[in-house]
């Protein structure tokens, strides 16, 4: 409730830093917010090329077809395109705003919200390009779609929690910055955004299944491309590690924050 109350006393400045992020990056571009929309629709046409059409992937349960493996592709993508987004941001967080932290009245860990809002844009534009292109393919969207909220909570969560950890370390060891990109890297492959689990050796499995990413992409797409609903009692249990996470993150930061300004 602590972290909560946090977010609801400085929700109108968490919007504000997320709207300045948003538009920032697309400020002096030609079609400016379009490309939330465009950027997302061209990378799908890249993974098709790539791994649809030159290696020839096919997904297990798929009709077959180079389509369907375009949009199963992509839904695991987006997933991890916004953790990456936030976990290889979150070692600069800090150390990019040092005069937010001479500020002793700001309030440092919001800006891990506004963080994790700006990315959950950019996801919510992909997965309305995804939506319109099952539509355009199958020629509907399954009723499960609506979920989609309830399946990427539990992931917003976790992710804001590692955000504050991630952040507040960075201040101090300035190497995390460099080995994020490799570890987001990482999870992108040992997860089932491109490799389906049914294809991994049941002796590496485990890595795969361990993997925060995995459930949350295998959940996206059994509510957008299956048509299917969600396991919830692993939502459950995702839910709750997820706010652990959380409330241990905010605590790390909390603790950590007292020597941003020694450091910085």
């Amino acid at each position: 409730m602590g972290i909560l109350s946090v977010f609801g006393k400085h929700r109108s400045l968490a919007y504000e830093l997320t709207q300045r992020e948003v538009l920032g990056r697309y400020r002096g571009a030609s079609f400016g917010l379009l490309w939330s929309l465009i950027s997302p629709f061209l990378m799908l046409l890249v993974y098709t090329m790539a791994f649809g059409y030159i290696m020839k992937g096919r997904w297990p349960g798929s009709s077959g077809s180079t389509t369907d493996f375009a949009l199963i592709l992509f839904a695991g993508l987006t997933v991890h395109g916004f953790f990456a987004e936030c976990f290889t941001r979150a070692p600069q967080l800090i150390v990019s705003n040092t005069g937010y932290v001479k500020r002793v009245v700001f309030p440092l860990d919001i800006l891990v919200w506004s963080m994790t809002f700006s990315a959950l844009f950019h996801l919510l534009m992909n997965i309305v390009v995804l939506l319109l292109l099952h539509l355009v393919v199958k020629g509907s969207i399954p009723p499960t779609a609506v979920l989609v909220p309830v399946v990427l909570l539990p992931l917003v969560i976790l992710t804001v929690g590692v955000g504050w950890i991630v952040s507040a370390l960075g201040v101090y060891l300035r190497d995390i910055g460099q080995i994020a990109g490799v570890i987001a890297t990482a999870m992108l492959f040992l997860s089932s955004a491109i490799v389906p689990l049914e294809s991994v050796p049941a002796s590496y499995r485990i890595v795969f299944e361990l993997n925060p990413l995995t459930f949350i992409i295998n959940q996206m797409r059994e509510v957008v491309i299956w048509g299917r609903l969600p396991d919830w009692e692993g939502l459950g249990i995702y839910t709750l590690i997820a706010c652990a996470v959380a409330l241990v993150g905010h605590r790390v930061f909390n603790k950590l924050r007292v020597g941003f300004a020694d450091v910085l």
